[in-house]
């Protein structure tokens, strides 16, 4: 961009030549914090619009999704800040269960010591011990994004308050009847030694085995898992299957064993798979399990906590994945094999944490039940008081909360919230609530002995929307920003933890709902669409990106992908791409402080302003109308393409450039377009802010000499500058100059090389005014008077351009792409023709349609004109 330094305020900063993310992004934060810009007041009459994060593990550090999902919220929350609102982005960590153990204890193990050397107790301090020192990493990974979170109100939670909050709900559930212990199946991790939530389990397609084994000359059964042979109770066919309805009632052998077993009739039995018989194993298998309780089959744990075989017999003492070829061999012997499959793929879960296998386990453990809180939960969505969106992705919703089982909630586990119930000498159970002695404190409490299991994690975060603003106390922050305005989270967890929020939520908050709005996005994948994984080696750091790219161009390619309830495809090029556009910018505004743009006083009239002008600023109205519609509707990936577009294309490619040769000849015009120059530039990044909030601040501090445009007013759409007659002249403009820079880059013609020209028909088209500008954007002399046309650019409407390109045209290439052009204008033609000619076709298709196609003819045929003159004008 050509630079006029004389024409420089003297009081406009001074801009570096190029954008350096690293000398502005640290600076802008503390500058931010500093000045409290991210704190939100309780005791604020503006309207509240508030955020809280979904706590990350305090085990974890900033990945792709987190980069993601903090992106967007934080784009949420600033654009409400600048738009008025009292808006509070509440922060903190999840205390990780599993996780932080698992981290803890492997510390341990380096030291040659076990949790159990060192008590619960003692193991608990040394928890938070870590966590005090190495925990909660994330969080200064968060400021270097430039997350707009309330730091003062960081919670955690095992903190004080989240766990009295926690005490509270298990208490109020608990007296409510709708928290119970019993023996049920629960996914259970053999290596971390405590039972998993439905989150807590990865599934993944395997190979495995499918043995199919001979009971007896009637009953032949398949399984994956032979081991479980060892605990079954019943074989089980449907009813209704005819090959099978005289075997009822009827008993046979379990082989290897000295038990017989009955067949039973179950409706949940599939004629169709395998043989249509099943081995029922109530202790071993949840599909297995329900069948024993409708027959009232009796449950054998065949297996320890340890996947150990504990089944009195030869197998006794095996791991299970050593009994099961040790039983196929015994069964082999016996001539019992029917048939063996290998490999046999079939979906295996996985415990997430140490990834092994999971095993279903009939277990002692604490339920919640879910059937009423799921009800109100499901009944908040359908009735519109909480809205999902996409809308689409309501029905996955339904799809669960409608068929939610019971939640088992307790961990065997030493890290987290204890549950507060005790036992006494006489089997008496007594629940805790946070203000009540246990009994094991009184005077008389010997033998009484808490529970030693803790709750799910899940159970705490569930919570999250009103513990961290006070709950269960009636807190001025509770009264301001409950219900929370949205929630910003992945659908991969909509089942999981948007579920659990709105059961507590409802319950605890009397019916009101813990949030407005459900924004769902989808997962990060790399640029060919596939999943992030370190066995795929395509995972990206985003702190790298930061890095290299700067914080502003990772948070724009992540938010240009971001269309709702869709997965989001990432690569490094866009990376760079997003860097670019973040340079080109800071050159923009380079170029008009240089240039004497500035923001004081009112616009200038429209009456004073040039078609240019009045233009570009109709064209802002337009987009700053979009712009607000679609953050509106959480249409981010749409947000960042209109204002890519805007700011590269309309403003920096053409406003920018048309500004130039007003801004040399100075005078009230180029007064006029400094003024229209620095506004522009001041609502665009003002509209940029909440997704590239550095460069943005860097920018518009220098423009208008203001502390931040974090609280500068979100802008509005003025309508008064729309402008259709401009916005149609300047298009005519562009269209002429598209074709002529077209023709000479398709020519090999230097972009400074100099051609004499004609410009015909101007003046109908509407442009006369801007030849001068045309000329110069497009390196076009007047012609001498030795002018010789040699190439002619017919264009729509009535201009033409003749070139005097003698020694500097290549016209056997221009030849060839005027011929490539008509071919391509004859072949339109033809198809507009084949289908105005086809009665059928007009006479059923809407007249709009119908309409579209003679445009279509009539555009051909006009360009086939104009095609053919410029060939005819063609030197032979």
């Amino acid at each position: 961009m050509t630079e006029r330094l004389d024409a420089r305020r003297p009081d406009a900063p001074t801009l570096a030549g190029q954008y350096q993310p690293g000398e502005v992004e640290q600076r802008r934060y503390e500058q931010w914090v500093a000045a409290g810009h991210f704190r939100a007041s309780a005791e604020s009459d503006k309207p509240p619009f508030t955020i809280v994060i979904p706590p990350p593990n305090v085990t974890g550090s900033l990945h792709m999704g987190h980069a993601f999902e903090h992106t967007l919220m934080d784009a949420l929350i600033r654009r409400k800040k600048m738009q008025g609102f009292e808006a509070l982005w509440l922060p903190g960590m999840d205390h990780a269960g599993i996780a932080t153990q698992n981290l803890v204890e492997r510390q341990l193990a380096t030291q040659g010591l076990s949790r159990h050397d060192l008590g619960r107790e003692k193991f608990v301090e040394r928890v938070w011990q870590w966590k005090a020192e190495s925990g909660g990493a994330i969080l200064g990974q968060m400021r270097r994004l430039g997350d707009a979170v309330d730091w003062d109100r960081e919670r955690f939670t095992m903190d004080e308050g989240l766990s009295r909050a926690v005490q509270t709900m298990f208490k109020k559930l608990f007296d409510d009847g709708l928290i119970y212990r019993a023996n049920r199946i629960i996914n259970w991790c053999p290596r971390c030694l405590t039972a998993l939530s439905d989150i807590e389990v990865e599934h993944t397609d395997d190979d495995g085995e499918l043995i199919s084994i001979r009971y007896s000359d009637d009953v032949v059964v398949a399984t994956t898992r032979v081991e479980t042979m060892l605990g079954d109770t019943a074989v089980a066919v449907h009813p209704d299957d005819e090959r099978y309805r005289h075997l009822i009632g009827t008993e046979v052998a379990v082989p290897l064993t000295d038990r017989r077993i009955p067949i039973v009739a179950d409706e949940h039995v599939d004629p169709a798979f395998g043989t249509g018989m099943v081995k029922v194993t109530p202790a071993h298998d949840p599909n297995d399990f329900e069948i024993g309780q409708r027959h009232d089959l009796p449950a054998l744990t065949i297996m320890d906590e340890r996947g150990i075989i504990t089944a009195p017999g030869p197998f006794e003492g095996l791991d299970r994945y050593e009994a099961r070829p040790a039983i196929v061999a015994a069964l082999r012997e016996q001539g019992r094999i029917v048939a063996e499959k290998r490999p046999y793929v079939h979906a295996v879960g996985h415990c997430s944490r140490c990834k092994t296998t999971v095993e279903p386990r009939l277990s002692l453990q604490w339920f919640v039940n879910t059937a009423p809180l799921a009800k109100a939960a499901g009944d908040a969505v359908r009735d519109g008081r909480v809205r999902i969106e996409p809308a689409e992705l309501a029905k996955r919703y339904f799809a669960w909360v409608d068929n939610m089982h019971d939640w088992c909630i307790s961990r065997q586990l030493w890290w987290g919230h204890r549950i507060p119930v005790w036992y006494g000498p006489d089997g008496e159970i007594v629940c805790v609530g946070p203000d009540e002695e246990p009994p094991s404190s009184s005077g008389d409490g010997q033998g009484w002995h808490q529970d030693e299991d803790v709750l799910d994690t899940w159970f705490s975060s569930g919570l999250w929307p009103f513990s961290t603003l006070g709950w269960p106390e009636q807190t001025p922050d509770l009264a301001k920003f409950y219900p929370t305005s949205v929630l910003v989270t992945g659908y991969d967890i909509l089942f999981f933890w948007v579920a659990r929020m709105m059961m507590f939520g409802l319950y605890a908050m009397d019916g009101r709902r813990p949030f407005d709005v459900v924004a769902l996005h989808g997962m990060v994948r790399d640029e060919h669409g596939k999943k992030m994984s370190k066995s795929f080696g395509n995972v990206v750091d985003p702190l790298d990106w930061i890095d290299r790219f700067g914080a502003d161009a990772t948070r724009f390619t992540l938010a240009r992908g971001a269309n709702p309830g869709q997965d989001v495809p990432v690569s490094e090029e866009w990376c760079q791409g997003s860097r670019n556009f973040c340079n080109k910018l800071w050159n923009a505004t380079r170029f008009a402080l240089l240039n004497g743009a500035h923001t004081d006083g009112a616009l200038p009239a429209a009456a004073d302003l040039s078609t240019v002008d009045r233009w570009i600023l109709s064209r802002l109205a337009h987009v700053t109308a979009e712009v607000d519609e679609q953050f509106e509707a959480y249409e981010f990936a749409k947000v960042c393409d209109l204002l890519y577009h805007f700011a590269w294309d309309d403003v920096c490619d053409w406003y920018v450039e048309l500004s130039k040769p007003v801004l040399a000849e100075g005078g009230p015009a180029a007064d006029a377009t400094r003024r229209v120059l620095g506004h522009v530039l001041d609502q665009l990044l003002r509209l940029l802010h909440p997704v590239i909030p550095f460069v943005t601040d860097e920018l518009w501090t220098g423009l208008t000499g203001g502390e931040t445009v974090l609280t500068a007013a979100w802008p509005v759409a003025d309508r008064t500058l729309v402008d259709d007659a401009a916005e149609g002249e300047v298009g005519t403009l562009q269209r002429v100059v598209t074709e002529i820079r077209r023709f000479r880059s398709d020519q090999g013609l230097r972009p400074t090389q100099r051609v004499a020209a004609r410009l015909d028909g101007l003046a109908p088209a509407g442009i006369a005014v801007h030849e001068p500008l045309i000329r110069s954007l497009v390196r076009l002399d007047a012609p001498a008077e030795d002018f010789q046309s040699s190439a002619t650019l017919a264009m729509p409407g009535e201009v033409s351009v003749a070139l005097d390109t003698r020694g500097s045209i290549d016209v056997a290439a221009e030849r060839a792409r005027l011929t490539k052009d008509r071919a391509a204008a004859e072949k339109e033609a033809a198809q507009a023709r084949s289908k105005l000619d086809n009665p059928a076709f007009v006479g059923k298709a809407p007249e709009p349609v119908v309409a579209k196609i003679r445009e279509r003819l009539a555009v051909a045929e006009a360009d086939l004109i104009r095609i053919n003159a410029a060939l005819e004008a063609l030197p032979s």
